[in-house]
């Protein structure tokens, strides 16, 4: 048998600190690696497979579109692409949608056109955008530009003119932050590689209203937080509030590559024929395999059994809590929760690994726990058996 891990170190950019893991197949919540064994898998890609590994519903409609019409340019009109637009703006907030590859290119697309719609309505001048530290918008120049973490800037200044970075939560930070550059205001409704940070109660409708004081756009990037993960389709339901773009990728394809771009007829209308372009965004192989999960990730019944479930898994690990000492916060919404350490957290991501769970730690010391949206109750808890091992090897 070929030796994958070895290969991997000859051939591709070494740009991913990898665990020593080859997985072949994934069902539901569970994955097997190259020896046949398994794991519990409770990050989902990082929020991408919501609706589990090799879903079979999307599995069929994938083939059946691959069988029918995988590509064409974005010069003629298809019909998945056409139906998903018409769903997430029925679905949602927006009048009019645009189509990309990931989440990194949706925010791009965010920040062109908050631009471009500043420049229409104002001329020359405002194109600042305000953003928060711990942020994460992406990877290209622009949108780690965007992103509120020095750690991602590294190596690759000087950075994309005209963003400024605020604390979150802080409405007074954000308004002592606008000027008369000042374009729009960017965050995201709950900060998912910043260590699971929620809004405070008002904050949110507050930034809104802010920004409508000021002529700003909002826009929510719901790259991780949408497509269910918090309980309701899009994270920003919970908090009375819409933005005026929104952004979209991971789960919406449950591990294919799209991301979109959503916004209101008013912010949409900046963008004209040549503004903005893509040639592999909205496909119909992408596009008919999104519309198949957005349709089963809207229903009401498995968003009820998300916060049911978020729930019970915040209630399991605040139980952790209370035997262990290392333990600093429990905090999350839905199916997004993250677990505060006093230490670091990568030693203990390595350890449930061995167990056979997959778990992630962010901002140093927060474990992150993403899992598909299906899991149950006896997978939680199987998680909460093999935590309290490793948070008992590595407590004082």
């Amino acid at each position: 048998m070929e030796d994958i891990q070895t290969i991997c170190q000859q051939t591709i950019c070494s740009t991913y600190a990898r665990l020593p893991v080859v997985f072949v197949r994934g069902e539901g919540c569970r994955l097997w690696d190259e020896a046949g064994r398994e794991y519990l898998d409770f990050l989902a890609g990082i929020a991408v497979c919501n609706l589990g590994h090799s879903h079979p519903e999307v599995a069929e409609t994938l083939c059946a579109q691959a069988k029918t019409l995988v590509h064409v340019s974005n010069l003629f009109f298809t019909q998945p692409q056409v139906k998903l637009a018409a769903e997430l703006t029925r679905l949602s907030f927006a009048d009019k949608v645009f189509f990309a590859n990931s989440g990194a290119e949706a925010n791009e697309a965010a920040i062109k056109l908050a631009r471009k719609y500043s420049k229409d309505r104002h001329g020359d001048g405002r194109f600042h955008i305000i953003t928060m530290r711990d942020s994460f918008h992406g990877r290209t120049l622009a949108t780690l530009s965007a992103t509120g973490q020095e750690k991602v800037h590294k190596g690759f200044e000087p950075l994309v003119e005209g963003f400024t970075f605020v604390e979150f939560n802080s409405l007074e930070a954000v308004a002592a932050a606008i000027t008369d550059k000042t374009c729009a205001v960017m965050v995201e409704p709950i900060q998912g590689e910043g260590g699971v940070n929620l809004p405070k109660p008002g904050y949110l409708p507050e930034l809104k209203a802010l920004c409508q004081k000021h002529d700003l756009l909002l826009i929510f990037d719901e790259v991780q937080t949408g497509m269910g993960r918090t309980g309701t389709l899009f994270a920003h339901e919970q908090e009375g509030v819409t933005p005026d773009i929104m952004t979209l990728a991971k789960a919406l394809g449950n591990g294919l590559p799209i991301g979109a771009m959503l916004a209101t007829d008013e912010a949409a209308q900046a963008f004209t024929a040549g503004a903005h372009a893509t040639t592999f965004g909205g496909t119909p192989l992408v596009t008919a395999a999104a519309g198949q999960v957005l349709q089963l990730l809207s229903q009401p019944s498995l968003l009820a059994t998300v916060q049911e479930k978020g729930g019970y898994f915040m209630q399991r690990l605040r139980e952790l809590q209370s035997r262990h000492a290392i333990i600093q916060e429990v905090r999350g919404r839905g199916l997004m929760i993250g677990l505060e350490l006093t230490v670091p957290g990568t030693k203990m991501v390595e350890a449930c690994l061995r167990r056979g769970a997959i778990i992630n730690c962010t901002h140093d010391t927060v474990l992150r726990f993403l899992p598909p949206l299906i899991v149950d109750n006896d997978q939680i808890d199987r998680l909460i058996e093999i935590l309290d091992e490793v948070l008992k090897e590595d407590s004082p």
